[in-house]
């Protein structure tokens, strides 16, 4: 049995400052299953983009507001609520994350898993 206590997960920002990101278990860029937690912050959101695989998450905090399509358009997102179950499948364009306040998800899937953007204008 491995445990991880809330104080021992290590968090690490991403480049853009948007989110956090936390590998719980595994790698999404090498084979095999991988658990991540990914902390939005208030006011981002990604990009239109797709992942190689499918990919699937829980809501454990917050409110997490999804999107689906080429063309980001943040208010036609929809609230996910925390508990949750959400599936991006593979190939399929969206774009996700926090507006008013901080969300955490717990995401997992099989590696190796990529990302794509496919942003196209609005």
């Amino acid at each position: 049995v491995a445990v991880t206590a809330p104080a021992e997960i290590k968090w690490v920002r991403n480049s853009a400052g948007t989110s956090e990101q936390a590998v719980m278990f595994g790698d999404p860029a090498k084979p095999g299953p991988y658990s991540i937690r990914i902390k939005w912050l208030p006011g981002n959101m990604s990009r239109p983009h797709f992942h190689s695989t499918d990919r699937f998450f829980v809501v454990i905090s917050g409110t997490w507001w999804v999107g689906s399509g080429k063309t980001f358009d943040p208010d036609s997102t929809v609230p996910v609520k925390p508990g949750s179950f959400v599936i991006h499948y593979a190939n399929q364009p969206h774009y996700d994350g926090a507006k008013g306040e901080e969300a955490v998800i717990q995401v997992w899937g099989t590696g190796p898993m990529t990302t794509e953007s496919v942003e196209q204008p609005r």
